[in-house]
């Protein structure tokens, strides 16, 4: 048993690796190799199976890809001007004021402050000269401590203001938002949502150019 072993494995250190195949005897447990077995591995090759799988699989999947986008691959060029000279009005300019939206002049729509802090949000109606109308805040609303500074307690505050609007009825508004926090988006998302048509946003964030430091640390009693 032990001489079979040892018969198999000097053949098989022999025998080249690739390009032949090896059989063994039945009966003496030698191994045998015949040129006709050589022959037929050579021909035969390795890994077909696998090669021809990986090729289906690539046909599939570039079969399944989406047809390429010449704008990503820069072969089409897009002419940026052009597609905001198409939109009109997208932009103020000096007949903005003078625009009537439903009979009303845009000047004189009235305005839906939104100050927003990492705090509270809070939202005063105003007309067109600045008298205030209406005032909500996430505290009026019912939400306490850190709930108010959330984008949730920023919506349902604007959805309150602009139902308490229509009853008014008002339906256009002007928003200018100040500031920023969780309930940037949320506020005027909730604007519209209530009902009320949004005819401009403006930012009016304050925005610190001269770079000053911040304050002297306060004094621990």
């Amino acid at each position: 048993m032990l001489r079979n072993i040892v018969a198999r494995t000097v053949w098989s250190s022999r025998v080249p690796c690739l390009g032949t195949s090896r059989r063994w005897g039945e009966g003496g447990g030698g191994a045998q190799w015949t040129p006709a077995t050589a022959t037929a591995a050579t021909t035969r090759p390795l890994h077909g199976a696998a090669l021809l799988r990986k090729a289906e699989d690539r046909k599939e999947m570039l079969a399944s890809m989406p047809a390429r986008d010449e704008g990503t691959e820069g072969e089409a060029a897009v002419d940026v001007d052009a597609n905001l000279r198409g939109f009109g009005g997208m932009f103020p300019d000096e007949k903005t004021p003078d625009m009537l939206i439903d009979g009303v002049r845009f000047a004189d729509l009235p305005i839906l402050h939104v100050k927003i802090s990492k705090n509270n949000t809070v939202m005063s109606l105003t007309d067109a000269k600045g008298d205030v109308k209406m005032y909500r805040t996430c505290g009026i609303e019912g939400f306490k401590n850190t709930r108010k500074g959330t984008n949730i307690a920023a919506q349902a505050t604007a959805i309150s203001l602009a139902t308490r609007a229509l009853d008014r009825g008002v339906k256009n508004v002007r928003v200018k938002v100040k500031g920023l926090g969780p309930g940037r988006m949320s506020a005027v998302k909730g604007v519209t949502m209530g009902g009320l048509n949004v005819v401009s946003i403006t930012d009016s964030t304050p925005i610190i150019w001269n770079n000053s430091p911040r304050p002297r640390k306060a004094k621990k009693l």
